[in-house]
């Protein structure tokens, strides 16, 4: 299998589908891509040769195409159905893919607001916007309810007990809120900070940090570094 994705500092979305199958010790292919959505870009023209929505992730198994990070969780569930995807039990497992849906479709303020940066620590923007959009303060009170609650129920470490998709697809959040210094309570903090030792997510945090790619359209809140001098 391959895994298509872009620059592990900006992409929260393929940071989903790698560290799911990072974590879960799924082998694939990594084809990393430089996030540049021009129509003649090198992103643009590999990612049109295994999908017509144009954007990463993409996951292809013997020549099958699947994207989009619900579809792969669900693919992969399908597929390796004894790795733990989703949770084992019925009840939780719908649980899982409501949160996962909700992260798919939700919180559009502060992702908006607090796009992923991981090499980025940025505490006096995050104290601003905290201050002056509420939409945000109330996407991350919404995050926090579904995470205690979870962690309430499940008794475990992660929000289901064990590691699951559900994780995967809230570990961008977690790398965020470590960005931006939002607020939380302490079971927030805690969550967060046991997903971001997880080792795959150790791992993606490490790569992203070495990168050194500064993709302006991604960097609202700084500017470029200097262009390093030219010899005379």
């Amino acid at each position: 299998m391959k895994l298509y994705i872009g620059n592990k500092n900006y992409s929260s979305w393929s940071m989903r589908a790698w560290v799911l199958m990072r974590q879960l010790n799924i082998s694939f292919d990594e084809v990393a891509l430089r996030l540049d959505f021009a129509a003649d870009s090198d992103f643009h023209r590999t990612v049109a040769t295994v999908s017509p929505a144009g954007r990463v992730p993409v996951l292809v198994d013997a020549g099958l195409a699947v994207w989009d990070s619900l579809s792969i969780a669900e693919y992969l569930h399908e597929k390796f159905a004894d790795r733990g995807v989703w949770p084992r039990e019925a009840r939780a497992r719908a649980r899982a893919r409501s949160l996962c849906a909700e992260m798919h479709s939700g919180f559009t303020a502060l992702r908006s607001a607090c796009p992923m940066n991981i090499e980025a620590s940025l505490p006096e923007v995050g104290q601003r916007i905290w201050s002056e959009q509420p939409a945000v303060r109330q996407d991350l009170a919404r995050i926090e309810q579904m995470w205690a609650e979870a962690l309430h129920d499940s008794g475990g470490s992660l929000l289901f007990g064990r590691f699951s998709a559900v994780d995967a697809f809230y570990a961008p959040i977690c790398s965020r809120l470590r960005t931006y210094g939002l607020p939380v309570s302490t079971t927030a903090r805690d969550y967060i900070e046991r997903v971001s030792a997880l080792p795959a997510v150790m791992e993606w945090n490490d790569a992203a940090r070495r990168e050194h790619d500064f993709l302006e359209d991604d960097e609202p809140y700084r500017q470029p570094p200097p262009k390093a001098a030219t010899p005379d």
